[in-house]
């Protein structure tokens, strides 16, 4: 039987940290084992999951949903999205059969691309391969993931964007249900007369929105977060402290202002992999401490200070004031109380 190849193409960067990447990696086996019920869904879908972030690789190749095993998420540093286009392409050279004298071939691949960052890396190579050589032969359908996500470079790619609120109560349920919904919608149609042409499920309005016009687009930012990444004093294990932006509007008689500084949304255990994954690149510049709200945890050992800088340059936790070795470079090093002065650290891309 001919397969319906579907392309999961998942962005795994810094700023997917946390509930987002937690739910991503859930929602898989949740529309595997839904499209499992669908008779004509088991007969002809075939799945993949791509990642990306610093590099883009391949997590699971094309298989059937009776074999399809869900995979666990890297994370990484940068949000490569040409990196990932040109691999999804090449993924659809080397995975997806073309009609010949003696077959048929696969119907028309869908490409399902998730992300919530705006690119690192340049796009515009990938963005003409795309449409010179693939547009016809696949169809994209690309999900900005919050309103920071880069939707004027996806609506560059495709026309099917939808923008999806990660904030709605229940949305990520929504949205999983949506999906699963486009994928059948698409598995019964094939076949039928027009069936060439895309069809997506009703998107509820409260959670998802299609971007069609140039007037739907939602401002965006490059500074929708701050990512610092260290490594535990007592483990050496690597970590990722995750501060999102916050706008604080203070009004009096006189005058009304917006301040704007970054909130603690937590602290995340990493692999070594993690580095891997951040390619070549990761660092961002840099952020000061003083524009950072809270704090957490180190989540390999408790200890509570997790922004301790090193003459290396490197994070590491501490319990509090004295001696001390860096995990990073095992210096020994004595801190002192601190004097509630802001410090530059070194952010990630995000």
């Amino acid at each position: 039987m001919r397969r319906l190849p579907v392309f999961l193409v998942l962005d795994v960067s810094e700023s997917m940290a946390g509930d987002n990447l937690f739910r991503l990696e859930e929602g898989i086996g949740t529309i595997v084992s839904t499209l499992r019920t669908n008779p004509q869904a088991l007969d002809t879908v075939w799945l993949s999951v791509i990642a990306f972030a610093g590099i883009a690789e391949t997590l699971v190749d094309l298989q059937d949903l009776a074999a399809f095993r869900a995979p666990a998420l890297p994370m990484g540093g940068g949000t490569c999205l040409g990196l990932a286009l040109d691999h999804v392409m090449n993924e659809i050279d080397r995975q997806v059969a073309t009609p010949g004298r003696d077959r048929k071939g696969d119907w028309r691949p869908i490409v399902y691309l998730f992300t919530d960052g705006k690119p690192t890396d340049q796009v515009a190579a990938a963005r003409s391969r795309w449409h010179d050589h693939y547009a016809t032969r696949a169809d994209l359908v690309a999900v900005a993931i919050g309103r920071y996500a880069d939707q004027a470079t996806l609506r560059s790619l495709t026309e099917h964007v939808l923008l999806f609120d990660d904030t709605a109560p229940g949305g990520f349920e929504v949205f999983v249900r949506w999906l699963t919904e486009s994928v059948s919608v698409q598995s019964q149609r094939i076949g039928e007369p027009g069936s060439g042409r895309l069809s997506l499920a009703k998107a509820d309005p409260n959670v998802m929105q299609p971007l069609t016009t140039a007037g739907a687009l939602v401002p965006g930012s490059d500074q929708d977060c701050v990512v610092l990444v260290g490594r535990c004093q007592g483990t050496a294990r690597p970590y990722l402290l995750k501060y999102d932006r916050e706008t604080l509007p203070i009004a009096t008689d006189a005058f009304s202002i917006e301040l704007s500084g970054y909130r603690i949304a937590g602290c995340y255990p990493l692999t070594e992999d993690y580095f891997r994954w951040s390619g070549a690149g990761g660092a961002g510049g840099s952020a000061n401490t003083a524009d950072l709200m809270g704090g957490a945890a180190c989540p390999h050992c408790g200890n509570p200070i997790t922004v301790a800088l090193c003459g290396c340059g490197k994070l590491m936790c501490l319990r509090g004031p004295g001696e001390a070795t860096c995990p990073w470079c095992r210096e020994d090093l004595r801190f002192a109380p601190s004097a509630d002065q802001g410090f530059d650290v070194e952010r990630r891309q995000g």
